[in-house]
């Protein structure tokens, strides 16, 4: 009897082990082949440029307020101004050259009055994938955000350029490709940020709005590693009105 029962239980631990195996295969092809369809269709639009169907500035007739970069700012709702306009032309998990150079596709023809910029994360992640480039990447981010000011300022565009958002805390599954050089290089880039402030350019410190005591997002505005929640974006518009209340 002793002996059936074993036998039982070690049929069933099989087939649980199973189960969780196949479970486990199942999510990795569903993960994967999602993975592989994003990156050959971005072969096909490296810069997205089908991504937003209306190119045309709004009828309003209002002075237009452009919000400019990745994932944190196609997430940016639009500040309580009455007397301005707001478009959004984020695109998630775009890096620094995409959003650069599409400008000329999205952003000339808006003819904004203010440039809202947040851009950078998505280079700066991948410096785990690319120890050996880590100074490449930094360099090539700071040059193409410089890039982005100039052909703002070059529009008759006053520019709001807001520091990188600290990261919230990195789940298990992403720690085999994250690294403490992610933060060190998040802090190098945003020194460099403010350094461009002055004349039609305004810094946002997104960073020393968001950032908690340990260096990473506050948990009140966390949402996961790399994006922040409602609260997260109330307070930084609340960091910005008075800015655009000042814009000439």
């Amino acid at each position: 009897m002793k002996s059936h029962r074993r036998s039982l239980i070690l049929v069933g631990l099989v087939l649980i082990a199973l189960l969780v195996s196949v479970a486990l295969n199942y999510a990795l092809y569903k993960q994967g082949k999602r993975y592989y369809s994003e990156l050959n269709a971005l072969r096909l639009d490296p810069l997205e440029r089908r991504y937003f169907k209306d190119t045309e500035p709004p009828e309003s007739g209002l002075p237009l307020v452009v919000i400019y970069g990745d994932s944190r700012a196609a997430s940016w709702p639009s500040a309580d101004l009455g007397q301005l306009e707001f478009v959004n032309r984020g695109i998630p998990a775009q890096t620094s050259v995409q959003v650069l150079e599409r400008f000329d596709y999205d952003i000339k023809p808006l003819r904004p009055k203010v440039m809202l910029i947040q851009v950078g994360i998505n280079d700066l992640k991948t410096i785990p994938l690319f120890p050996d480039n880590r100074q490449v990447i930094v360099a090539n981010c700071k040059e193409n955000i410089q890039r982005l000011v100039e052909k703002s300022i070059d529009l008759g565009a006053s520019v709001i350029l807001t520091t990188i958002f600290p990261v919230g805390e990195v789940p298990l599954e992403r720690r085999l490709f994250w690294s403490d050089e992610v933060g060190v290089a998040i802090g190098d880039v945003n020194d460099y940020i403010r350094s461009l402030a002055g004349g039609q350019v305004t810094v946002l410190d997104a960073h020393s709005v968001l950032v908690g005591d340990n260096g990473s997002t506050r948990p009140e505005y966390s949402q996961d590693e790399l994006h922040i929640t409602a609260a997260g974006y109330r307070r930084l518009n609340s960091e910005l009105i008075p800015i655009l209340e000042n814009v000439e």
